[in-house]
């Protein structure tokens, strides 16, 4: 289903062709079910928006009836795969010349009679509206611009982490993303479109106009096609980006010879804008001319912005409009103006999804009897198309494909996620270990790694359903898919905000979700939990009959071996394809001797000669060995010392790690083995949640609200992240208001190298919360 409308004229006066590129069900996805529309169209781009419900599997685990006795080789639960169906709201960004034809396409797939309205917005929603109203047959419903743009702003600052960022040129990654402040209020939204508008947002439903200026975007334009007879605006900046403005301008050093030091002027400093041409005999460039209008109308916006800041004591301050949107040369020029009025103080800051702003908040507009903000939403990466490089010369491919399209996808999340409350300081909480768009070395390292692995995580997900329709053709689709992502990725690394282990990961678990592969090791993880539990009771008593110094070291090299049993790494995969009999005793003498690479365990011992903690938090890792011979006997000696203890596992399937429900079984059935953990979980001292999470690395920031609710009410003083996704790729630096305990494997020899050590190095890191907290928290 290839679209395609006729040619027309474009804009630059020549013929553009019309026919788009993209197979349309790839643009317009899940339009079946699509309910709810909102439309902003601006000047040149359109931008449509819709709810739409989205068929999926999804993986379920289920005890088995114990009542009837079991033979030895029954399995420990059954696994199904049953269609659920999650909410996800689709954005799609085009030009304007293609508004009839994807209208067109709308109106003949919309299957759902009970739209009746559509919100609309932006400049051309009076223009388009008698012909939206025609194809669509629905009513055009106007929305106010301003506050459309505001809802956007405030959605996308509290669901998409890596949204703001502030850029850099000439680095060797031009964007910086921001972790965004939890509390996103108040800020200063800077709206450059014809005119300036400043805007100050203090709450949800609360924000005032305070300023603004006619001098904006439409200037630069108009005044730029008066003075170099070029019409199209992107002409004008890349003439502005070729021109040199010290021969339009007069500097500071033109009429005092130098700097003026009295006044503390530097020499080079603008003192008067197109200056020179009042005097000059000469001819001067246009690309000169559009330079030095450029920073005029920059310069000016700037120094507004700021003086507004600090009139209402605002230091953070998002740019949008069309004179900014994704461009290099005015985004440099802002940035450059704003930092130079605020001596350094004020950052600007720039939004991934700024074109969308409009269409969101008109979307929220229209569907506020569904409650949008009482969820949390979630970036797909496998729908979305992410942030483009817009300089020419960085990359020929990108001209070409302002002619297509753009997406963003948000799922809805089962759960509210929020912080954990026990970080010590939230706003500056940063999940990522490593940045891979700044780091080109490990980038590289990485993208490979992800890409040798490919084939495996194919052949793997075949094999999870070998009884399911069409399952090579959705793998081989799987694999084209993410295979593209990681070309783009490469290209861009900033398409999705900060590149990082944990995105790479996550954007494959959301590839395999999108072509029905929910959970390709389930199999896998249900083989090694049936075994690891044969062993439960004899590792148990064995612990028993140690000494407490030589048990506390056993545990904890118990729970470091069981982490060694990891199908996420490569390393460790290939030894258990070939070697069925690799098992806990041979991974104990895998690791490495002591002292580790990161070593802090004789502090840990000294800490558990002291009084015990009130209550553990432990974020648990892998399935089979790791959770039932590694962390269980380690659970249950805190469970003796008087610990309480929450097990947080993942709410979703990801590579082997053991997910909720499937700890719940396990639970269940170490507890018929065990009187300790029994009695524990039926005085609610040992109790399990989920993290809310279905990735294999960890964002404290974004947890389960009820495990952040359960965290404060016990009092949890002891925070335990297991595993290299966990506490290696994310975490390693994150600073916790109580103890912790961070300990993994390194299971990568490139990543072991880099930290100093070699494959199978072990990291126990035990830390203890900075002393001068502790009075101000209490």
């Amino acid at each position: 289903t290839k679209m395609a409308a006729c040619s027309r004229i474009g804009r630059g006066g020549h013929s553009m062709d019309k026919s788009i590129t993209l197979p349309a069900d790839e643009i317009f996805r899940n339009l079946e079910n699509a309910k709810r529309f909102a439309i902003d169209i601006g000047g040149s781009l359109t931008k449509l928006a819709y709810y739409s419900t989205v068929q999926h599997k999804v993986a379920k685990v289920r005890s088995f009836d114990h009542s009837v006795k079991e033979t030895e080789d029954d399995p420990l639960y059954e696994i199904s795969v049953q269609e659920e169906i999650t909410a996800r709201l689709h954005f799609i960004k085009f030009e304007n010349a293609y508004i009839e034809t994807c209208l067109d396409f709308v109106k003949d797939h919309l299957v759902n009679t009970d739209t009746k309205v559509i919100k609309a917005t932006g400049g051309g929603a009076y223009k388009f509206k008698d012909l939206i109203e025609k194809k669509l047959k629905l009513k055009v419903d106007k929305e106010d611009e301003m506050s459309c743009l505001i809802k956007g702003c405030n959605f996308v600052l509290k669901n998409i982490p890596h949204e703001a960022f502030v850029y850099v040129r000439h680095a060797d990654s031009e964007f910086r993303f921001q972790n965004t402040h939890p509390d996103i209020f108040p800020y200063l939204l800077i709206n450059i479109g014809s005119g300036v508008s400043i805007v100050k947002v203090e709450s949800e439903d609360q924000f005032e106009r305070i300023g603004g200026s006619s001098i904006g975007g439409g200037t630069f334009w108009g005044l730029g096609a008066l003075l170099t007879k070029t019409k199209r605006f992107d002409e004008l900046l890349q003439l502005a980006s070729r021109g040199q403005h010290a021969s339009v301008d007069m500097l500071v050093k033109d009429i005092y010879g130098g700097a003026y030091g009295t006044l503390g002027l530097t020499g080079d400093l603008i003192a008067s804008s197109f200056g020179k041409s009042a005097t000059a005999d000469k001819e001067f460039s246009k690309e000169d001319m559009a330079k030095s209008l450029l920073h005029m109308i920059s310069n000016d916006i700037g120094q507004l912005a700021c003086l507004y800041a600090k009139l209402h004591n605002l230091t953070r301050v998002y740019f949008g409009g069309f004179f900014i949107r994704g461009h290099p040369v005015t985004m440099h020029t802002i940035t450059y103006s704003i930092n130079f009025f605020t001596k350094g103080e004020v950052q600007a800051l720039f939004l991934r999804h700024e074109g969308y702003l409009g269409a969101i908040g008109a979307f929220l507009k229209g569907a506020e009897e569904d409650n949008p903000n009482q969820y949390s939403w979630g970036e797909n990466y496998a729908g979305s198309s992410g942030l483009m490089s817009v300089s020419p010369e960085l990359n020929p491919m990108q001209r070409a494909r302002s002619g297509t399209f753009d997406m963003l996808e948000m799922d809805r999340l089962e759960r509210q996620l929020v912080n954990l409350p026990l970080l010590q300081d939230p706003s500056s909480y940063i999940p990522d270990t490593m940045d891979l768009t700044e780091d080109a070395v490990a980038r590289e390292y990485w993208l490979f790694c992800f890409e040798e692995a490919l084939e495996g995580v194919v052949k793997r997900a075949i094999a999870s359903q070998p009884d399911l329709p069409q399952t090579r053709e959705r793998a081989e689709k799987f694999s084209q898919k993410y295979r593209h992502k990681l070309q783009t990725l490469r290209h861009q690394p900033f398409a999705y905000g900060s590149l990082t282990v944990r995105s790479l990961l996550d954007t494959r678990e959301h590839c395999l979700n999108e072509f029905n592969f929910p959970d390709p090791y389930s199999k896998i993880k249900q083989r090694e939990n049936d075994m690891a539990l044969k062993y439960f009771q004899k590792a148990v008593k064995s612990l028993e009959s140690l000494s407490w110094e030589q048990r506390q070291f056993a545990l904890v090299k118990g729970l470091l071996a069981g982490n060694v049993f990891d199908w996420g790494a490569k390393a460790i995969s290939d030894v258990l394809e070939t070697n069925a009999g690799f098992g806990f005793e041979e991974a104990k003498r895998k690791l490495q001797e002591r002292p580790w690479l990161v070593d802090s365990y004789n502090q840990w011992l000294e800490r558990l000669k002291g009084p015990p903690h009130k209550c553990a938090l432990f974020f648990v890792d892998n399935s089979g060995i790791d959770i039932i011979l590694g962390v269980f006997p380690f659970v249950r000696e805190l469970l003796c010392r008087g610990t309480e203890v929450v097990l947080a596992s993942n709410s979703g399937p990801a590579l082997n790690d053991v997910t909720y429900s499937e700890l719940q079984i396990l639970t269940e059935r170490i507890a018929a083995m065990d009187t300790v953990i029994q009695t524990g979980i039926k005085e609610e001292r040992l109790i399990l949640v989920q993290s809310g999470s279905s990735s294999p690395c960890l964002d404290l920031s974004r947890l389960d609200k009820t495990l952040a609710t359960v965290v404060r009410e016990r009092h949890t003083d002891l925070v335990i992240i297991e595993g290299m996704g966990r506490a290696i790729h994310t975490n390693y630096y994150a600073t916790l208001r109580c103890e912790s305990l961070k300990l993994a494997v390194i299971k990568n020899s490139w990543l072991a190298e880099r930290l100093g050590g070699v494959l199978f190095s072990v990291v126990f890191k035990y830390e203890e919360p900075p002393k001068y907290q502790e009075e101000t928290h209490q």
